[in-house]
């Protein structure tokens, strides 16, 4: 498939992303040193493990996405849109689905296990794009028809958030819906399209706080908890009240310029998944204010830059593309900053490029690699 020939791809993004990833390989080898030595007797050993199955994957899958004609991947759209739910049923429904932490969400093939829904992240954007994009007579009412697009949008997405529930998982299911709708919406989708599902998903969280009695309704009611109490005591009564009251200590003990690169305590006991879902905490304690600053300040300029490529792109399924990859990234940086700071209820998300995780490093790295391929095409 030919294109015309592109100019140089997005310095300012590209510069952006070699920060983050350098930056996350750095902090990892902070946090992860001595429970490296402790659980595996190697003090390298989730660093190498990053390295290996995370950036060396994630740097194949960014040159693929970057060197393919990015209308290729239109083509591409529905069979892999299938793969990654094939993936979700055969966790749900095979002995491949390997359980951790209580959680069955990753897939094992023999050779390699991965997580269907990371895959999805991509996939999903890919598909919506590709669908909202055609220009067929049917397709191109899609934005403004009930029959042919609300209804056939809201099954598609009821399905991914039903068969990522049943694993569980919360948080992946909501950005993945979030960064679909938003793609929708960029597409012409009538305003009350938008906030129909809007209205179905703050009635479905409602009811599930209320009805439910598991770790993630729990979670909800500790941030409320934490957010309107009064006293200190009242706030430390739950294991998530001891989670978030320790990460805001930590952040806070960092001050201005940090206590020291490699310094942090609290990451031996104190935190769950310090390398992964609280990553940011470490960062926070080691770099201070200055440090965690400088981090947020590197992803608002790669998300603005990324929103600014999309406005500039002339064709619909590469603005469509980019809008939904940002947005993933962007929703996700968000919320799992916005956790460890008490801004939004806890959860178990990683912090994009930086946290560890080698199918969610490799997929943001494809779909950088996609976005900065459509940088060469935008005026």
């Amino acid at each position: 498939m030919s294109q015309k020939r592109g100019h140089s791809p997005d310095f300012v993004f590209l510069s952006c992303l070699f920060v983050l990833v350098v930056f996350g390989l750095v902090m990892l080898s902070s946090a992860s040193f001595d429970l490296g030595k402790i659980e595996y007797g190697e003090t390298f050993y989730f660093l190498k493990k990053q390295f290996f199955q995370g950036l060396s994957l994630g740097i194949i899958g960014f040159l693929f996405a970057f060197f393919l004609p990015y209308e290729f991947w239109k083509k591409l759209a529905v069979p892999l849109f299938a793969l990654s739910v094939a993936g979700l049923i055969l966790i749900l429904t095979t002995n491949l689905g390997i359980s951790r932490g209580g959680a069955t969400r990753w897939l094992d093939l023999g050779f390699f296990s991965f997580q269907p829904a990371e895959l999805l992240k991509l996939t999903f954007i890919i598909y919506l794009a590709a669908w909202l994009s055609s220009k067929k007579a049917v397709d191109a009412a899609r934005q403004k028809s009930w029959l042919y697009g609300f209804i056939p949008f809201m099954a598609i997405s009821g399905i991914i958030g039903f068969l990522m529930f049943k694993q569980p998982a919360t948080t992946t299911p909501a950005i993945i819906l979030a960064a679909g709708l938003i793609v929708y919406f960029a597409s012409g989708a009538r305003m009350s399209f938008v906030i129909g599902p809007i209205l179905a998903g703050l009635t479905f969280i409602i009811l599930f706080i209320s009805l439910s009695q598991g770790y993630r309704a729990e979670r909800i009611r500790t941030y409320v908890k934490t957010a309107f109490s009064e006293t200190k005591t009242e706030q430390i009564d739950l294991d998530n009240d001891f989670h978030i009251d320790r990460a805001k200590t930590a952040i806070s003990a960092g001050g201005f310029w940090g206590i020291g690169f490699g310094k942090s305590t609290i990451k031996y006991n104190s935190l769950p998944e310090a390398i992964g879902d609280s990553i940011f905490v470490v960062i926070a304690e080691e770099l201070g204010f200055l440090g965690a600053s400088l981090t947020i300040a590197a992803f608002v300029v790669l998300i603005a830059r990324g929103f600014l490529i999309a406005k500039n792109s002339k064709d619909k399924f590469a603005q469509l593309v980019v809008i939904g990859i940002i947005s993933v990234i962007a929703i996700q940086a968000f919320i799992h900053i916005g956790a460890m700071s008490g801004v939004v209820p806890l959860t178990g998300i990683s912090l994009p490029f930086i946290s560890y995780g080698g199918t969610s490093l490799a997929i943001f790295l494809t779909m950088a690699g996609l976005v900065a391929k459509i940088s060469r095409y935008a005026s």
